[in-house]
């Protein structure tokens, strides 16, 4: 049998059926009220049921209780096993420790910017910049609010992401100024990159 599928839903589900057992809503409720949901994607009900399923089928999870009410839909209480406990502490130890190759849009999008005019390339770029000063002061807000009524652990992610989008928020903005300096620039005729050669 092959080794269980990391995930960082799965990582987040195993950590709260380390809390209690507990129901798939439920796990996905908590997410969102613990705002993790900036870190883990939670937005699909569905995907939160597959991934559950699928540490059941792993061994990882298992079904504590089943209820059913009146005309409602059955409801299953999942709780971790020991190997979930113990494939927990392996993942969280390797995500800590080892870089991942990750592939995000935004690099990405710099990588195929030629196939924009250099002026529409500012003008989004400059749009970014200001989501990106709108997401610091969220973050600082946030960061704020959970250390008033926690102690510093439960706004790390937190505090990253700040580090992450303020590193980025600087080199848009001198991206920005470059391309407005044309230190960068690229020929773009009738709507497409002229390249050399």
């Amino acid at each position: 049998m092959s080794a269980p599928r990391r995930s960082v839903l799965a990582l987040a589900l195993l950590s709260m059926l380390v809390e209690e057992p507990m129901h798939a809503y439920r796990m996905q409720q908590l997410i969102k009220e613990r705002r993790k949901d900036d870190v883990v994607n939670v937005s699909q009900r569905n995907s939160v049921y597959q991934t559950i399923q699928r540490l059941v089928r792993d061994g990882l999870a298992e079904i504590a209780s089943t209820e059913r009410t009146d005309n409602r839909p059955e409801r299953i209480t999942y709780r971790i096993t020991d190997a979930g406990r113990t494939t927990l502490g392996e993942w969280l130890r390797t995500m800590l420790s080892t870089p991942a190759l990750e592939y995000p849009e935004f690099p990405a999008a710099l990588s195929f910017l030629p196939n924009l005019a250099p002026p529409a390339a500012i003008v989004e770029l400059t749009t970014r910049v200001a989501r990106l000063e709108e997401r610091l002061t969220m973050l600082d807000a946030e960061i704020a609010q959970v250390t008033r009524f926690l102690p510093r652990l439960f706004a790390i992610e937190s505090e990253y992401q700040r580090q992450v989008v303020a590193a980025e928020l600087t080199y848009v903005r001198n991206l920005v100024e470059d391309l407005r300096a044309e230190r960068i620039t690229w020929p773009f005729v009738d709507g497409a990159p002229v390249w050399p050669g």
